[in-house]
């Protein structure tokens, strides 16, 4: 066990949650007295923190447990996320996996490696018969500037496209004192942006003993932000009442930024995922938001291919999402994910259909990122500098979620300032300091 606990990796595919969780389980292995080291150093400990949204993200996870056991054969390899949480025994079976663990026993990680043995074991609960912990809770992500704080965990929503509430459980809050505790202890270190995370955020709230919601919540962390700013994770369409609208556009503290899912620009499309709105509500909604802020970023996510999607149906979406006021597309192919409705759907989509289709529509998000990044030449972003020099620039987020590259300085990093925007290159936004 002395050997196992010298050194070890971590490799993360997947949501923000999963990169969260990843960040809190590395500092816990740090605090015991692990040592981290890159992936491809090949480590005694491995921990591949698994996705499961489609197939090819399940071979993306089988392809690094493979990739790491060529990297260390020796090595003691964790397989964890939600691919474990749904399909834990096959993972098993692959060489080198010691350990499988579910979503919900991250929490119970060390204790979990003090108990590893030459057998591959399985410590996987039923996640939705579990109660109202959040796994791991809140924590900081570890050597950056932002700060990811899990609020909630879990999603009731049974898209048809979608394994996640098999994998992550029912919807299920962080208590508010314990997220306005780790808020002031991030606040402290010194973190200039917050990010409020989880799987359906929405929904935050909604199963405590004292029933609340996101906005009650954003209210008890506005006043203990300091010099910080807060940015929220994505947010379902139906799940941003005009209340929670119009506290966002007034305040000064809140990232002028939205991510949120659209994922067809077909009504047909959208009542077979299940997804409980239509294209006019959507089209409301983001017009609403750009109104009271037109200098805000706005991403949608989208799924391309969905079995039964016809050429007329890809072309409706296409032209709505091209008369959407929105900055930045996130473009899947939909990939078959076994356990879910759609997957037995008549209509599967070719891939060679769904590949084009989806090459158009991330074309259509590069022609929208860049149109929306021109609007701020010779304008004025806040930008928080991140780590990492590449050709001489540093990397900041602007509150919009735009990227600014400026000129190397150590002395930027982590730092929330106004810059002024000088131009725009295939790289995104060039800035200066000092000019705004």
């Amino acid at each position: 066990m002395d050997r196992v606990k010298s050194s070890f990796s971590i490799v993360t595919l997947g949501c923000k949650t999963n990169q969260f969780e990843s960040a809190a389980m590395t500092e816990k292995l740090l605090a015991a007295g692990y040592r981290q080291v890159a992936f491809e150093e090949g480590a005694d400990l491995v921990l591949v923190n698994t996705c499961t949204v489609t197939s090819n993200t399940d071979a993306q996870s089988r392809k690094l447990i493979r990739r790491a056991q060529r990297n260390n054969p020796q090595a003691r390899i964790v397989v964890t996320g939600c691919y474990a949480q749904v399909d834990a025994q096959s993972l098993a079976e692959l060489p080198g996996v010691s350990l499988v663990l579910g979503n919900q026993e991250k929490t119970d990680l060390l204790e979990e490696l003090a108990d590893l043995n030459n057998t591959a074991r399985v410590a996987v609960a039923d996640i939705r018969s579990e109660g109202g912990k959040v796994a791991l809770e809140v924590a900081s992500e570890a050597q950056r500037s932002r700060a990811f704080l899990q609020i909630q965990n879990g999603c009731d929503a049974f898209c048809s496209y979608c394994i996640i509430p098999y994998a992550r459980g029912r919807s299920r809050s962080v208590e508010p004192a314990a997220i306005l505790e780790q808020v002031d202890a991030l606040v402290a270190a010194g973190h200039q942006e917050l990010v409020l995370t989880g799987i359906h955020i929405g929904q935050y709230g909604k199963d405590l003993f004292q029933p609340s919601a996101l906005l009650d919540l954003i209210k008890q962390i506005e006043p203990r932000l300091q010099n910080a700013r807060l940015r929220l994770g994505s947010l379902e369409p139906t799940e941003l009442p005009e209340e929670l609208r119009t506290h966002i556009a007034a305040s000064a503290r809140i990232c002028p930024h939205y991510h949120i899912p659209l994922q067809a620009g077909s009504d047909r499309v959208l009542e077979a995922m299940n997804r409980g709105y239509t294209t006019s509500f959507f089209a409301e909604l983001l017009q609403d938001l750009h109104t009271r802020q037109p200098h805000a970023g706005i991403g949608i996510d989208l799924i391309v291919g969905f079995p039964g999607e016809s050429d007329a149906e890809f072309e409706e979406t296409y032209r709505f999402v091209e008369s959407l006021p929105v900055s930045y597309l996130h473009v899947f192919p939909y990939s078959k994910r076994p356990g879910t409705p759609a997957a037995s759907l008549p209509g599967q989509i070719p891939g060679d259909i769904a590949r084009l289709r989806t090459a158009r529509m991330r074309q259509l998000g590069e022609e929208k990122q860049r149109r929306f990044a021109r609007n701020f030449v010779e304008g004025s972003l806040e930008v928080i500098a991140e780590a990492g020099v590449k050709s001489g620039k540093i990397r900041a987020v602007a509150d919009n979620y735009l990227s600014v590259h400026l000129a190397a300085d150590e002395q930027l990093i982590g730092k929330r300032q106004m810059v002024k925007i000088t131009g725009y290159t295939g790289l995104g936004l060039e800035g200066e300091r000092g000019s705004a």
